[in-house]
């Protein structure tokens, strides 16, 4: 005898009872809410609430107006300013995608992704339009240009055939625009560094952005009305979904043109700024600011930051200066930050040292997360919970990126087995924090012992001279590959090679320790990360 299931039997969706997640909606209830609260401040550039949806909005209609729809890109090449906020919000009002592009990258880069995702509209800063200008002589695409000339910024040459005050002027105040029919439909696109061949670009979806805007309230446990300080670039995985989490909250977008020591403590005092995200290189800056750019603030400021963890010393020093910092990982595929390094009270009244191994671990997963596991790369069988066994992380779930744009064969590689494999070699603690040990391409393998970069830098990082550390292969005839160590060191110390291996020797197994040291400047990306890839040719030709 067939039974039908009581709970679906005439329970439809409509309208009423279903609607797509877009993070979209968080500025409509923000706008009506809370209208005349501050929104934007840049300089002397300041917007309420109201009338960053304004904004927002004549961005969206001037946009529809030239034929911008669903899956079509508008390509952003932004500093952080106000516009950047806006275009978050009014691109995707359209049914377009926003390609948010790193300011950072070269014309042929520029090009490529112009290109690649077939841009129909590009906004533009004129400080970059050098880079654009070669940009567009390198491709077959022809956007319309709109050119953004940001007071607070030196301005350039205007490429467009109009501003982007004027083109806001053209559109209705009142747009609505479209919603998406579907969660699944595109919000975004964004492209990894391609250090090894071309970029691929990283398709988000409403419903992740939704729901990992919302992931970040939870994690950092944040209030209504944070004051957001803008160091991590707005390009970076949509600014870590950040454009949409403050606007959740009501909060207020401190712009920040230049990260600058000077100019982070300035908005301190001056914005009252009580949360921040960026690379470690921010801790740094602030730490080694000289005085006379330093301000006190009555605030506690929380600062979330990714890539290497916080040293001991930081950690300390970053106490000292009334700023909390929170530890997460992630990467472009997975909207930026998916794990946290979620925080006991009880650890807090550890020593400084034992808190910085704690806060060293990447953690567990985003409640917008489904899955987060260390297994092992081809059976997926995961690895036991004892911090040693080495596998690589996975995840799973609704903040997993769409896939790459025009590349199935990278999806399909990046998702078998049901699971995002995301390159990181990781143990599992018993406690279910996972721990990074190194990038698939990264770790040593010396005299057939594996060495985790990562473990090396951690405790170069504990030398009093030692501002910043990066560890690569570097090959040897014995051994067929060692420790390399790349250093650059505080202003006004000074360390020797023999000085920095003794220090390694008295706290690594001596199989770890550096085997040559090099003193300089470290590579970085736009974003901040040590290039390796440049420092291992380096090793190589040492």
């Amino acid at each position: 005898m067939m039974t039908t299931n009581p709970f679906e039997t005439d329970l439809d969706k409509s309208a009423g009872n279903y609607v797509p997640l877009t993070p979209l909606s968080f500025l409509d209830r923000t706008a009506a809410v809370f209208p005349s609260r501050l929104a934007v401040a840049h300089g002397k550039r300041r917007y309420t609430w109201a009338e960053t949806a304004e904004r927002s909005r004549r961005l969206g209609s001037a946009l529809a107006a030239r034929g911008i729809g669903k899956g079509d890109t508008v390509a952003a090449l932004l500093a952080n300013t106000p516009e950047g906020v806006e275009a978050a919000h009014g691109v995707p009002m359209t049914g377009g995608v926003l390609n948010m592009l790193n300011t950072r990258l070269d014309a042929e880069a520029i090009a490529f992704m112009l290109e690649h995702g077939e841009a129909k509209v590009l906004l533009a800063d004129t400080e970059f339009a050098p880079t654009v200008k070669a940009a567009l002589a390198l491709t077959n695409v022809t956007p319309i240009m709109i050119d953004v000339d940001d007071s607070e910024g030196p301005g350039g040459e205007r490429l467009g055939a109009m501003d982007y005050e004027s083109f806001l002027a053209a559109g209705d105040p009142s747009y609505r625009g479209v919603r998406p029919d579907d969660e699944w439909d595109a919000i975004s696109l964004n492209y990894t560094s391609g250090t090894t061949g071309d970029p691929k670009g990283v398709v988000y979806h409403h419903r992740g952005a939704y729901l990992n805007a919302l992931g970040n309230i939870l994690v950092w446990g944040m209030k209504m009305h944070p004051v957001y300080l803008w160091t991590l670039p707005m390009f970076h995985c949509n600014g870590w979904c950040f454009p949409w989490t403050i606007t959740a909250q009501a909060g207020t977008h401190v712009c920040l043109r230049k990260v600058e020591a000077g100019a982070i403590y300035d908005a301190f005092a001056d914005e009252g700024v009580d949360h921040l995200c960026g690379a470690p290189i921010i801790m740094s800056m602030l730490l080694n600011a000289p005085d006379d750019q330093k301000r006190d603030f009555p605030q506690r400021v929380r600062m979330m930051t990714a890539a290497s963890p916080p040293p001991a010393t930081v950690l300390a020093g970053m106490e000292r200066l009334g700023i909390d910092v929170t530890h997460v990982y992630g990467l472009t595929e997975v909207y930026g930050p998916a794990v946290v390094c979620a925080w006991h009270d009880d650890w807090s009244i550890k020593p400084v040292d034992e808190q910085a191994v704690l806060k060293s671990r990447q953690g567990v997963r985003y409640p917008s997360l489904e899955g987060l596991m260390v297994a092992d790369a081809e059976t997926l069988e995961p690895v036991p919970a004892d911090a040693e066994t080495l596998g690589e992380v996975f995840m799973r779930g609704n903040v997993v990126m769409k896939g790459y744009l025009k590349n199935k064969t990278a999806t399909d590689k990046a998702l078998v087995g049901g699971w995002f494999h995301t390159g990181d070699l990781g143990v599992m603690h018993p406690d279910g924090y996972i721990e990074l040990k190194d990038r698939s391409k990264d770790i040593i393998i010396s005299g057939g012992e594996n060495i985790s970069t990562i473990e090396v830098e951690g405790v170069l990082y504990k030398h009093p001279a030692v501002l910043e550390a990066a560890v690569v292969a570097r090959p040897d005839e014995t051994w067929g590959e060692t420790p390399c160590a790349f250093i650059t060191l505080r202003p006004g110390t000074a360390a020797t090679d023999t000085e920095i291996i003794a220090f390694c020797r008295d706290n690594l197994a001596h199989y770890k320790c550096p085997k040559t040291v090099v003193f300089g400047e470290l590579p970085k990306t736009s974003t901040g990360k040590v290039q390796k890839f440049i420092l291992r040719d380096r090793a190589r030709a040492l």
